[in-house]
């Protein structure tokens, strides 16, 4: 069987209430609201919910490949990456948000799980520009 590369872009913006502080989960949500409690979040308005995904995408996650995220805020020049672990139990059914998780927890709405990073992982100088709903946030996939 041949190996493919794939990648998928999910364009998301900031957004005021993003902390970014959770231990062991990071999100990106089509939601355009936001409340505090929502501390997980790195971005909003996502074009894109995990149910959205491309069916090859979908497939090979769901065989337990590796796979990096790349979190690119193209107006700052600034990125951050991270990798996780698809799972056969992945059902990508949310019908908003999509979350990489550093446990191995599993639901509609987990894209990875044993993750490296969760949202308090990223730096603090990448989060303050997340706080501006002008801000543009690439949320890259990529399985070798």
């Amino acid at each position: 069987m041949m190996v493919m590369h794939m990648r998928e872009v999910i364009v998301a913006r900031g957004h005021e209430n993003i902390r970014a502080t959770h231990r062991t989960t990071l999100e990106v949500t089509k939601d355009r609201e936001l409340s505090l409690r929502g501390d997980c979040i790195v971005g909003v308005d996502a074009d894109k919910s995990i149910s959205e995904l491309s069916s090859g995408l979908k497939e090979r996650l769901k065989e337990g490949l590796k796979c990096k995220i790349t979190l690119e805020l193209p107006d700052y020049g600034l990125k951050e990456e991270l990798f996780g672990f698809g799972s056969e139990k992945l059902t990508f059914d949310h019908p908003t948000d999509i979350v990489v998780r550093k446990s191995s927890f599993v639901c509609g709405r987990t894209l990875l799980v044993k993750a490296n990073k969760a949202a308090r992982d990223l730096s603090r100088e990448f989060v303050s520009h997340l706080r501006y709903p002008e801000t543009e946030i690439f949320f890259i996939i990529e399985i070798e």
